[in-house]
């Protein structure tokens, strides 16, 4: 019974790992940038949430809905301001730009909803049922129900609509997608979008497991190791990276000496790299020309 516990519970924080991957996988396809700032578009997202459900009384759906629509907007000022104009300009440059605005989110979060850790209110939060002796919380059902949701929606959306297939188009070959009438410049805006959209959903589903506080982002850089772990490139990858940093840690917390449970992500990436750098999904090298 222990076991499916911390199984349960390693499942669902993997999920939140997995969806913030899945934000770092998308701009990369799309534009090959690494936005190290993500874990913090993802705090952002969640002090988003507790403005419009806390402070400003919204009721739960709308505040989620207007904290997603307001992270896509913010994902497009990003990429319009700071991001296009970096286009050509050397990897190591953008690179350091992301981790920049990282700090940058960070103090700004802590100039308008200040450092103390919030909650957020939530019609779930704090509720459990059992199942033989198998506590489960409704945050962790929230998470889990939410990321399938999230995952069967961006399959329909990338498998179906004209948009998900430019933008597959775009991740593969610009200039071909450039040739054949696709906007490249405003795909690469709407992926930021969508990435910005995706961590925001992640933040309110953590909320109500973990306070929200503007440190918060220092936790989900586990997600980069995720991402790598699932292969950097692949977006089931990112899903599944996520779910076995998240299953490992939850392991190596109760089973592990002190302290391993915040290293074993790192681990988990040392040893991936040393057997199959490529990581879980090879896709990086399967772009087409």
């Amino acid at each position: 019974m222990e076991v499916l516990q911390l199984l349960v519970s390693g499942v669902s924080q993997g999920c939140v790992y997995g969806l913030i991957a899945l934000g770092f996988v998308l701009i990369y396809k799309a534009t090959e940038m690494v936005n190290f700032a993500q874990p913090d578009i993802t705090m952002v997202g969640a002090f988003m949430a507790f403005t419009f459900s806390n402070m400003l009384g919204l009721p739960f759906f709308w505040a989620v809905m207007a904290t997603v629509a307001s992270m896509a907007v913010l994902g497009v000022v990003i990429e319009r301001v700071l991001l296009r104009p970096m286009i050509g300009e050397p990897p190591f440059a953008v690179l350091m730009l992301t981790i920049g605005l990282g700090f940058i989110l960070r103090a700004v979060a802590g100039m308008i909803w200040g450092n103390e850790p919030r909650a957020l209110a939530t019609p779930y939060a704090g509720d459990v049922f059992q199942i033989r002796g198998l506590i489960i919380g409704y945050e962790n059902v929230a998470i889990v129900v939410g990321t399938i949701l999230l995952c069967g929606a961006l399959f329909v959306f990338f498998r179906f609509s004209r948009l998900g297939v430019a933008m597959q188009a775009a991740s593969q070959n610009q200039l071909a997608a450039y040739y054949v009438g696709i906007p490249v410049k405003r795909i690469y805006s709407l992926v930021w979008a969508l990435s910005a959209a995706i961590s925001a959903i992640a933040g309110i589903l953590v909320a109500p497991v973990s306070l929200i506080d503007p440190l918060m982002g220092f936790i989900f850089i586990k997600a980069f190791a995720a991402a790598i772990v699932g292969g950097f490139g692949s977006l089931p990858g990112a899903i599944m990276g996520g779910l076995l940093v998240g299953v490992v840690e939850q392991f190596a917390s109760l089973y592990g000496p002190p302290g391993s449970a915040d290293m074993s992500a790192y681990l988990i990436l040392l040893v991936m790299l040393m057997i199959r750098p490529q990581g879980i999904f090879a896709t990086m090298a399967r772009k087409k020309v």
